[in-house]
């Protein structure tokens, strides 16, 4: 071998472009499995988190409920609609305060230093958010079923709504992974997120009709993205119109997902 050919560097192949998406997904699986994982070990995290939805029925239910009108059937069967909603928008949460804490105890940096697709990190995290908001949607069925709520359309309508209902909770979990990732800690993390989710959840139709709240608030209640897909998984489950509030409700989760997920990239490249 001459002087020259050892000086020039090897060529190394770059790997296809099905190679790199079936690295991706793979490590993919193995973040969103090591995220579930945390949910097995800490079952007191688990606990509570399921806990919570079910007090909110319950007080709704039984202290609320006599106290709101609604325009047809019965309160149970129009609350429960609204507590899907509210709990995979609060359960969005987590994944702020997971993404935050990874980060600034350096275990995102590790990940870095892997030879790993580096959108595995955030999309391992809200897959596995997705994951737990299944659990969840099949706990407060059962709750729901059991003080007192009952499907008005069908089995396919009442799928379909839950299917409205994830694809809102994953795109909120890409926008609150934008504030995980811009928070200094976990603890600001959910400081951060919650001023976010009260004005979308309580100022919507989740608990009350818009048509009871204030002529200034209506505006914003009518169409903002929790009423809209509050209306829409209600419209499945409990009977009315519903094509165009279930284009409208997918149109707002996409747009959510399409606009605050690459934002999300971007800061997490910074952040890493």
């Amino acid at each position: 071998m001459t002087i020259e050919a050892s000086l020039v560097p090897p060529v190394t192949e770059r790997p296809s472009l099905f190679a790199r998406v079936s690295g991706a997904v793979a490590d993919t699986q193995v973040v969103m499995w090591r995220n579930l994982l945390g949910y097995v070990r800490i079952p007191e995290a688990a606990f509570f988190s399921s806990v919570q939805p079910v007090m909110f029925v319950l007080l709704f239910r039984y202290v609320f409920a006599g106290a709101i009108p609604v325009p047809h059937g019965s309160y149970t069967n129009y609350l429960i609609p609204g507590i899907f909603v509210q709990t995979v928008a609060f359960g969005a949460v987590q994944t702020s305060i997971g993404l935050a804490q990874d980060l600034h105890t350096g275990l995102i940096e590790r990940f870095r230093a892997l030879p790993m697709s580096r959108s595995a990190v955030l999309a391992g995290r809200t897959l596995a958010d997705l994951v737990r908001n299944v659990v969840v949607a099949i706990i407060i069925t059962g709750v729901g079923f059991a003080v007192g709520f009952r499907l008005q359309t069908n089995v396919l309508a009442f799928i379909g709504g839950i299917g409205v209902l994830l694809l809102f909770a994953y795109a909120l979990s890409w926008g609150f992974a934008l504030i995980g990732l811009s928070a200094p800690n976990a603890e600001t993390a959910q400081v951060m997120s919650f001023p976010v989710l009260f004005p979308l959840t309580f100022a919507s139709s989740a608990f009350v009709p818009v048509s009871t709240m204030p002529s200034w608030l209506r505006p914003f209640a009518n169409n903002q993205p929790v009423s809209i897909v509050v209306d829409a998984v209600r419209a499945l489950m409990d009977g009315g119109p519903t094509e165009q509030l279930l284009i409208k409700a997918v149109i707002w989760s996409v747009g959510i997902l399409v606009v605050l997920a690459p934002f999300s990239v971007r800061r997490y490249r910074r952040a890493t």
